[in-house]
């Protein structure tokens, strides 16, 4: 685990920074204490990462769930809500035993695409009224509708109108922009010149020049109020800050709503967890493949945990992973470094990190945005037809316009549909012949599996056909064939004397000169579905 130390430790670092300010914008949109937000990403990154199989998935609090943790709150109260995060943790050690984990590989590819896409859209819009000093939604806030009562784009529009009159704040601006170009320069020509430069990373270069512009301008016009940096609780002293953790109240363990809101984290955690597992994989260059029992396994045990100590659920989440992957980590190290960097900076140096402006964070979310949603990705997929295109951009628009599960369920529904009508289409190849003995001879290929979807297509085919054909149905290449189809095919064989169609059907078996016989002898099979193999 220790052989590639020398990439871990540069991502681990970059990850950190990236995963400081998301679990206090989380915990602040979910209505929960900021400290329950940095317990929930120390213990993803120590605990869920040691156990976890994935080599580059990072794990913490998700904004997927803040809307579910902010209404369970509201109604149970803080301390019933942890007794549920613990069941819920229970219950995906149970889902881990169950091999659940397997529901992850049943989403589309280009479900999986559009939803990276859409999350790096998410974070670019959200970050620019960071990027500009308007923080006023916390960062963890992905959902389109904010707790304010606005919306993404309304806030986009109020930081342009901002912009545009001059209304932003100038430090924050001026930092963000210096950020960003130590960014690119660092990642496209310093990266290239010597090793120093990617032991290093640019992140935490431009994270050192915030705390540094932030110190020297304190007292002038530039300064960046306490609103637009970073604010992580600081204790006054050992006392106050084991003052921070909450435990759970199990005496409310039988309250149905408790057990309710249990399931429902159990199962919106894995399912997220999952799906991230999916997408990390397909991002990481070195193509590993995470076991998923393993995975809700470790998600389980870090949930139970984080439940007993006053922590926010935990998934994968796909921020912090793609910034590990883009920043070269290769192994779990990464992750339970980050949780550490977590824990420690909390412990040490409080302050420190109340130093950082946010805008500076929000210029390297902007690098880890445009690396998910590369325009480039968009004409690769429009490239791969449409049913590749339409699942992929109803998936982006769901995240973009509602939340995650909500698009990622919707592009499910769309490739559903797109199966559904290729089904149909691919039901069978039909081949017109000229006349034979003043007949259409015509030929039926089927498919090699014929289910229910396909019977409207067959049936339209059987009932379009003309008086006075030859007809031939190919079985051959058959090796499924639904008591459906046979129930259609049996109902045309009446039709068919009355429409003068004479009908041979080929099989494996030969070529079935009584049709009847044929249907029969399947139909007296023991089993509905027959296997022409």
């Amino acid at each position: 685990m220790f052989k590639y130390l020398k990439n871990d430790l540069p991502a681990s670092i970059v990850v950190f920074f990236v995963a400081l300010p998301l679990c206090l914008g989380i915990a602040l949109a979910s209505g929960a204490p900021l400290f329950s937000g940095l317990i929930a990403g120390i213990i993803g990154g120590t605990i869920v990462g040691a156990l976890s199989g994935s080599k580059i998935g990072v794990s913490g609090p998700a904004a997927g769930l803040a809307a579910i943790v902010f209404t369970a709150i509201q109604n149970l109260g803080y301390e019933s809500f942890l007794v549920a995060v613990v069941l819920g943790g229970v219950i995906q050690l149970i889902f881990g035993l169950l091999k659940a984990g397997i529901i992850g590989y049943y989403f589309p590819s280009s479900v999986i695409k559009g939803m990276l896409t859409g999350i790096g859209i998410i974070i670019i819009l959200k970050q620019i009224p960071h990027f500009f000093g308007m923080d006023k939604d916390p960062q963890g806030d992905f959902s389109f509708l904010q707790i304010d009562g606005e919306n993404t784009f309304t806030e986009l529009l109020k930081a342009i109108n901002a912009l545009i009159s001059g209304n932003v704040s100038m430090g924050a601006t001026i930092i963000a922009l210096i950020s960003m170009v130590i960014l690119l320069l660092w990642s496209n020509v310093l990266s290239k010149k010597g090793k120093i430069f990617q032991i290093v990373q640019g992140p935490l270069v431009a994270v050192a020049v915030g705390i540094i512009f932030y110190v020297l301008t304190k007292d002038s016009s530039l300064t960046i109020s306490s609103d637009h940096l970073v604010a992580v609780p600081v204790p006054d002293d050992f006392n106050s800050f084991l003052g921070q953790f909450n435990f759970p109240d199990f005496t409310t363990i039988a309250n149905p709503t408790i057990w309710v809101t249990a399931f429902t984290i159990a199962l919106v955690a894995s399912l997220e967890t999952l799906l991230c597992v999916e997408a990390t994989d397909k991002l990481d260059p070195h193509k590993n493949v995470t076991p998923t029992n393993r995975e809700l396994f470790a998600q389980g045990t870090g949930n139970i945990i984080s439940g007993l100590i006053g922590g926010l659920p935990i998934t994968q989440v796909i921020v912090r992973s793609s910034a590990n992957i883009q920043s070269g980590g290769r192994t779990k190290l990464s992750a339970i470094i980050h949780g550490f960097l977590l824990l420690i900076s909390v412990i040490l140096i409080p302050t420190l990190l109340n130093k950082i402006p946010l805008s500076v964070l929000a210029a390297i979310l902007f690098i880890v945005g445009f690396k998910l949603a590369k325009p480039a990705l968009f004409k690769k997929m429009y490239d791969l037809g449409w049913k590749q295109f339409i699942p992929f951009t109803i998936t982006v628009l769901g995240i973009v316009f509602i939340d995650l599960l909500y698009g990622i369920g919707l592009g499910l529904l769309v490739g559903i549909i797109v199966i559904l009508i290729k089904s149909y289409q691919n039901s069978h190849f039909l081949h017109i012949e000229d006349k034979s003995n003043g007949k259409h001879k015509i030929k039926m290929t089927l498919a090699e599996e014929v289910t229910f979807f396909n019977k409207g297509a067959i049936l339209k085919e059987l009932d379009s056909l003309p008086k006075d054909t030859y007809l031939e149905i190919n079985l051959i290449g058959t090796r499924y064939l639904d008591n459906d189809i046979i129930e259609i095919l049996e109902d045309f064989l009446f039709k068919a004397k009355e429409r003068n169609i004479d009908i041979k059907l080929v099989s494996k078996r030969g070529i079935v000169e009584n049709p009847e016989s044929f249907f029969k002898f399947f139909n007296e099979r023991p089993k509905s579905n027959i296997s022409l193999s």
